[in-house]
């Protein structure tokens, strides 16, 4: 059956067509993996066949060497390629693999079973219901170890097998061994939050730092691993995910989308990963002779992938959403009726019905069960009075002046009196002393709203603990703005 179902769909949907045939999904998997590697070692040999060592690298519209030679291999001081026998090398083992990966992925398209049986076999191993999420939290695992793994590798190169390109050694760069990596977790996520510049991550200058963050990362990917093979999805990932195929591969173009377009802005802006004399200089896309630089063929590239990668991402995740929901966009169907009276003119939508909509809204503080109207409103105060500090402070007349973030506590401070009072009034004429549960208004009527604010003096401690929570959120983004560049020293590590 599930054969019939796959041939109803046209080639040019890609892996979709395999979403129920785990056998054929991973003939797919070893096949792409095939041709990746079979690209890598033909245009590694075709790169190396047209390099002119009198012309800079990067005007000879090179992609794969610059690479290599960033890792230290065949590379002398000042970045001159002084032995290409190391990329014949390279190249000739991708052929090699790929014949290999070629042959298992012909292997299982074409002679293997189409649905791969769960059982204590080998190829047990590989087979899966997408339903099954403990299955799916262990593949999840089994990819972070890769990732970590990879990450390492790196590692290992830049500390042990030869060392880096570093373009700030010597006169004009030179490959070395990196000793010293940082390890300090200040200076290493201090980039993500923008401590050493605008750039945030890619603005690290030093191969040390560059060596410590896959030290860090890596080691986050093999416990997360590890975490993920052991262990089963929480509860609240089992209500916030939908565990389908189309799911996944919504979830893994969303993934590369990220990465392709980190890596176009990476490349674009940094010239420590992507050295000046191998990728040309930073910013440009062509030098002033009208030559593509090898930087402007990666980040058009990444970016160009990118938006692919997302609109991908945003098209199966709605149809995976919608599917849970109950939606069959090959029928037509677009909505839900309200269930009971259709007259009501309320309908069910992906948006206002999925799963996560529902889950966020559950937990919103207002909604949230088993806690009091005090805790409610201190909660929802604190967030008010946080957030609408920095509009005044940033955005006011006198955010020029010494005084804009004094102005700006001001400011939230007196907008959190005034939401209070406005709160006070609408309990006062909306409540009454006890719940009515005869009486329908628009606060009774929704069955989410605690009936512990339905009340006057359920509603007035609300309001009372707002105002507290609006005034000391306000003080603490206060404090924290005032204060910012002391936080930064301390988090960087530099006291």
């Amino acid at each position: 059956m599930t054969a019939v179902v796959s041939n109803r769909i046209g080639w040019w949907a890609g892996n979709a067509r395999f979403v129920n045939l785990s056998g054929k999904l991973l003939g797919a998997h070893v096949a792409h993996a095939g041709l990746i590697v079979l690209w890598a070692g033909a245009m590694t040999l075709f790169e190396i066949s047209r390099y002119n060592p009198d012309v800079p690298m990067y005007e000879q519209s090179l992609i794969l060497l610059p690479h290599l030679a960033t890792l230290g291999l065949g590379v002398g001081d000042g970045g001159q390629i002084v032995d290409t026998y190391p990329y014949f090398v390279i190249g000739v083992l991708h052929l090699i693999s790929s014949a290999v990966l070629g042959a298992g992925g012909i292997y299982h398209s074409l002679l293997g079973a189409e649905v791969l049986e769960k059982n204590d076999t080998f190829g047990g191993f590989f087979g899966y219901d997408w339903e099954d999420d403990n299955k799916m939290t262990s593949i999840i695992g089994i990819h972070l170890i890769l990732l970590g793994l990879g990450a390492f590798l790196l590692v290992f190169k830049a500390m042990f097998w030869g060392g880096l390109f570093d373009p700030w050694a010597g006169d004009a760069g030179q490959v070395r061994i990196i000793t010293d990596p940082t390890v300090n977790p200040g200076r290493i996520f201090g980039y993500l939050v923008g401590a050493f510049g605008n750039d945030g991550m890619a603005a690290v200058n030093n191969l040390e730092d560059v060596v410590g963050g896959h030290l860090w990362i890596g080691s986050i990917c093999l416990l997360g691993g590890l975490w993920h093979t052991a262990t089963r999805p929480f509860k609240w990932a089992k209500q916030v995910l939908v565990y389908s195929g189309e799911a996944y591969l919504s979830y893994s173009l969303g993934a590369l989308a990220y990465m392709a377009l980190f890596a176009a802005y990476f490349c674009t802006v940094n010239n420590t990963v992507y050295p000046e004399v191998f990728y040309g200089p930073v910013g440009l896309i062509e030098t002033n002779t009208g030559v593509i630089t090898a930087r402007g063929w990666l980040a058009t590239f990444h970016l160009v992938f990118a938006v692919l990668f997302l609109f991908g991402h945003i098209w199966h995740a709605i149809r995976a959403r919608a599917k849970a929901a109950g939606f069959d966009f090959s029928k037509g169907d677009t909505l839900i009726t309200f269930p009971g009276d259709p007259q009501i003119g309320n309908f069910n939508t992906p948006l206002n019905s999925s799963d996560f909509s529902l889950w966020l809204l559950k937990y919103l503080p207002i909604y949230r069960p088993g806690i009091s109207p005090l805790f409610r409103g201190l909660e929802i105060g604190m967030a008010h009075g946080y957030l609408i500090f920095g509009p005044f402070a940033v955005l006011g007349p006198q955010r020029n002046t010494d005084q804009a973030n004094l102005i700006g506590l001001l400011s939230a401070c007196g907008l959190v009196i005034i939401m209070t009072a406005c709160l006070s009034i609408y309990g006062t004429v909306s409540f009454r002393k006890e719940f009515p549960s005869d009486r329908l208004t628009y606060a009774t009527a929704n069955p989410n709203i605690p009936d512990s604010l339905k009340t006057i003096d359920g509603w007035s401690q609300f309001a009372a603990s707002f105002f507290v929570g609006g005034m000391g959120g306000a003080f603490f983004a206060y404090l924290v703005y005032d204060n910012l560049d002391i936080l930064q020293t301390i988090f960087t590590g530099k006291i």
